[in-house]
């Protein structure tokens, strides 16, 4: 059942040596694709990365990153915001990471004209952004179950757009798209427990009638 899959799937950050086959690599992705998205326009790339040296140049551009940005933050919080920064760089111990790209849904901005206010414009332009970003993110949440289903380790990792500028670069990120976010993925070397989670009446609001 999809739900017990959700609740068994843990994020993984340490892995075995062993490199998944492509076979199972392109299931993942085969499973990423069948996410809804805004018009169907499928605002999603991937790159699947599964040389060990681009993983460790990666890597060093995000420590490098971390550590420019370690020095403007105040003395008291640095060497916390040093650990913290750590995690950012967990990708590097998987033998595969897959960089998920995405662009916006330029489609209403195109069509509207010079008089349309400001402000509108700026929503417009926040509408498609986000429309690009939640159409994979929902074909990342699809990947990651499905890592969990086929037996592989992998977690979703924002921190390493610190380094943002510098992974488009070595990775030749086309100009209209963005990076969403990295997917370590391998075989687990670890069982994570299960992390606390806000209970759902905690962060639902019902609005009804007769409310």
């Amino acid at each position: 059942m999809i739900y017990e899959l959700m609740l068994a799937r843990r994020s993984v950050r340490r892995f075995k040596p062993d490199a998944p086959d492509r076979a199972l690599i392109k299931r993942l992705l085969e499973a990423a694709v069948t996410a809804p998205s805004a018009s169907n326009k499928q605002p999603w790339r991937f790159v699947v990365v599964a040389s060990r040296p681009r993983i460790a140049d990666l890597a060093a551009e995000v420590r490098r990153a971390v550590d420019l940005i370690a020095r403007h933050v105040e003395p008291r919080s640095e060497a916390a915001f040093r650990a913290y920064g750590e995690y950012f760089t967990r990708f590097e111990a998987a033998p595969v990471v897959i960089v998920a790209l995405y662009r916006s849904l330029t489609v209403l901005s195109d069509l509207v004209d010079d008089r349309l206010p400001d402000a509108a414009r700026t929503r417009v332009a926040a509408m498609e952004e986000r429309s690009g970003l939640i159409g994979v993110s929902m074909a990342l949440q699809n990947l990651l179950l499905m890592a969990h289903e086929l037996g592989l380790g992998a977690s979703g990792m924002t921190g390493p757009l610190v380094a943002a500028d510098r992974l488009r670069a070595l990775l030749e990120v086309p100009p209209s798209w963005e990076i969403a976010a990295l997917v370590p993925v391998g075989f687990a070397a670890e069982t994570p427990a299960a992390p606390p989670r806000k209970p759902v009446g905690r962060v639902t609001q019902w609005i009804e009638d007769g409310a």
